[in-house]
Parts: structure tokens; C-alpha cells; sequence
């Protein structure tokens, strides 16, 4: 399956680790990966992929707002029926809050969300790669 991963850090910094031990993981199941980077990538091709990962980190640690570059890149381009999982990095006690924030800007470019969880390290996320499907 064609999977692309979206990374949508708090910052400008680049992939994180965790984004790239995510795809590593989906990698080991036999899935074709690629990362794209929600601050500079172009996001005109994510209707070509069969399945969309959103990996996002919360802009504030107390109100579970989502960085500006996560609307950005999901509104450039047709994403309507597209199977897709949500993960956030967690970051601090309102984590479940930023999740439903992120899950809730999914759903509204229409995108079916079938899986969506709390990465809390490199390792874990590597995990959490082998158990897409």
C-alpha cells in the first residue's frame, strides 16, 4: 500500500525522530512510505496515496491548539473519503484534547479516520508502524 506520513511539528526543525521510526515501522510490513513535511512540502499529491498518516505535535501545552502548517496542507488538495490515521506526539497533560483538535481538522476536509493514537517515544512509534493495515 502507498502510505504517506505528514509530519507537522510545533516548530520549523525538520522530520523529528519519531516520524521517521513511524514510517520505518510501516516500511518493515511491506508498505511503500513517504514523509512529507506539512511546512514544506507540497501537499498536491496526496490524493495519489491510499493511505494519509498525520503525525502533529500541539502548538501550546495547556490548550491543544495545531500548528497553522497542519491546515495548510490538508486544505491544498482533495482529501474526501481518504483512509487516514491521526498520531500525536505527547507533549504535555491536555494531549487527548490536541488528538480530538487534530482528529477534528481531519474530518473536516473529509478525510475517515480509521486509527488514531498517542506516540510517546521513537520506539513506540516504530511499534505503532508495524500495526498498520
Amino acid at each position: 500500500m502507498r502510505i504517506v506520513v505528514i509530519s507537522v511539528p510545533a516548530q520549523r526543525k525538520g522530520i523529528p525522530d519519531y516520524v521517521t521510526a513511524l514510517a520505518k515501522g510501516m516500511e518493515a510490513m511491506g508498505h511503500r512510505v513517504d514523509i512529507l513535511d506539512a511546512w514544506t512540502g507540497d501537499a498536491y499529491r496526496l490524493p495519489a496515496y491510499e493511505y494519509i498518516a498525520v503525525v502533529a505535535e500541539a502548538v501550546s501545552l495547556f490548550g491543544g491548539k495545531m500548528p497553522e502548517a497542519l491546515h495548510r496542507v490538508l486544505a491544498s488538495g482533495t482529501l474526501v473519503g481518504k483512509k487516514s490515521a491521526a498520531f500525536l506526539k505527547k507533549t504535555g497533560p491536555f494531549t487527548d484534547k490536541a488528538l480530538t483538535n487534530l482528529m477534528r481538522g481531519m474530518e473536516k476536509e473529509g478525510m475517515y479516520i480509521n486509527w488514531s493514537d498517542i506516540i510517546l517515544s521513537a520506539a513506540h512509534a516504530e511499534e505503532l508502524g508495524k500495526r498498520i493495515g
